[in-house]
C-alpha cells in the first residue's frame, strides 16, 4: 500500500480519513475507510496514561459506521492513538453499486483490518514494525469480527474490548442449533435473498436525536431499522456464533462491557432507553467467557446496546471500568 491521501473527515478538523482499496468483488470495486484522531499538538496526555504506547483500532457493527467522537477523545484521554475503521459496504466506504454491509463470509474482513493496521505500522508484513501495543476494540458485530480475527492472527494484538459484542443469536444456543440447517440452504439457494425485517426501530429510538436520543448521525449509513438482512450474511453471522460456543482460545486480556439487562419487546418501551434492546445480555456474557483464557465481563446498569452511547452516567461508569481493566490487564 502507497503513502495514505489523509483527508479532513466529515467529524471535524480533529478527525482524517483516508480510503484503502480492497480491489474488486462481484459488485464492483471495494474499499475500506481508516478515520483517525488527531488531537492539537498542545493537548498533552501524562506518559503514565494507562493506555499510553498504544494504538486502538475500533470497529463497528451492523447497520453502522463510526460517529463516536467521544470514544476518540476518551481513548486520547488515556494515552492511545485512536483510529477507526468503516468496513467495506458501510459507512464512508459505502457505495452506490453495493449491497451494504454484505459479505457472505466474516473472514472477507480480514482484507480490511490487514490494511488498516498496515496503514497504522502494524501490518503483518511490515519491514519495521510498531513498537506500539495494539489494542483492538469491537462494537456488536464488529466484536463478533475482532475476536474471530484474534483467535486466526494470534500474537498480533496485546488486547481486545468488546463493546456488547454479538457473539450468540438472540434465540440462544438451542435457537441457534435449530435455525442453523436453514440458514445454511438458503444461503446455498438464494444468497442474496433477503429475510424478514424483525429491526421495529426501537434502537434508533434510544439514540437518535431526532427520535428522543442524545446523538445525531447520517441516517443513510445508520438507517432507523438497519439495513436489510441478506441470508447469506446471517450464515456467516451464525457460523461465527457456533465458532465462539466452541471455544476461540484467544491468548490476549479480553474486556466484554455489557448492560446489566435487556429489553427486548415487539413493542417500545421507556426501559429500552436505559437496557440493551438489541442483544440478550445474559447470553452474551456466557458466551464471552469461551472466547479465551483471560475474560473480564463488566455489567453496567443504565447502558445502551453501545455502551458509549448511553446517558452519562453509565457511559462513565464503563470508561472508569475501561481504565481500572487497562491499568491491571493491559500494562
Amino acid at each position: 500500500m502507497g503513502e495514505l491521501d489523509w483527508r479532513e473527515d466529515l467529524l471535524g478538523e480533529r478527525f482524517q480519513q483516508a480510503t484503502l482499496p480492497l480491489g474488486s468483488d462481484g459488485e464492483g470495486d471495494v474499499v475500506a475507510t481508516l478515520v483517525r484522531f488527531r488531537p492539537p499538538l498542545t493537548d498533552l496526555v501524562s506518559p503514565f496514561a494507562p493506555a499510553h504506547g498504544t494504538d486502538v483500532l475500533y470497529l463497528h457493527g451492523w447497520s453502522d459506521y463510526f460517529f463516536q467522537t467521544g470514544l476518540a477523545e476518551r481513548w486520547h484521554g488515556l494515552g492511545a492513538r485512536f483510529y477507526a475503521l468503516d468496513l467495506r459496504k458501510y459507512g464512508r466506504s459505502l457505495r452506490e453499486h453495493q449491497t451494504p454491509g454484505y459479505v457472505a463470509d466474516l473472514a472477507t474482513y480480514d482484507a480490511d483490518i490487514e490494511a488498516a493496521l498496515t496503514a497504522m505500522g502494524h501490518g503483518e508484513d511490515a519491514e519495521r514494525p510498531s513498537r506500539r501495543r495494539l489494542v483492538l476494540m469491537g462494537h456488536s458485530t464488529g466484536g463478533l469480527t475482532l475476536s474471530l480475527w484474534a483467535a486466526r492472527h494470534p500474537g498480533r494484538a496485546q488486547a481486545l474490548v468488546l463493546n456488547s459484542p454479538w457473539l450468540e443469536f438472540q434465540t440462544g444456543g438451542v435457537g441457534r442449533a435449530f435455525l442453523t440447517p436453514l440458514v445454511q440452504l438458503g444461503a446455498r439457494v438464494q444468497p442474496l435473498g433477503t429475510l424478514p425485517q424483525v429491526d421495529l426501530g426501537f434502537y434508533s429510538r434510544s439514540v437518535s436525536a431526532d427520535f428522543g436520543g442524545e446523538w445525531s448521525y447520517e441516517p443513510r449509513w445508520r438507517p432507523a431499522r438497519g439495513f436489510p438482512a441478506h441470508r447469506a450474511w446471517l450464515n456467516a453471522v451464525i457460523e461465527g456464533h457456533a465458532a465462539v460456543a466452541a471455544g476461540l482460545g484467544i491468548d490476549v486480556p479480553i474486556l466484554t462491557l455489557l448492560s446489566a439487562r435487556s429489553t427486548i419487546l415487539p413493542r417500545w418501551s421507556d426501559q429500552m432507553r436505559h437496557t440493551d434492546s438489541v442483544l440478550v445480555v445474559d447470553d452474551i456474557a456466557r458466551a464471552a467467557v469461551r472466547l479465551g483464557s483471560t475474560v473480564t465481563v463488566a455489567r453496567i446498569e443504565g447502558a445502551l446496546h453501545d455502551v458509549v452511547l448511553s446517558a452519562t452516567a453509565p457511559r462513565e461508569v464503563a470508561y472508569a471500568a475501561l481504565t481500572r481493566w487497562l491499568s491491571a490487564y493491559a500494562p
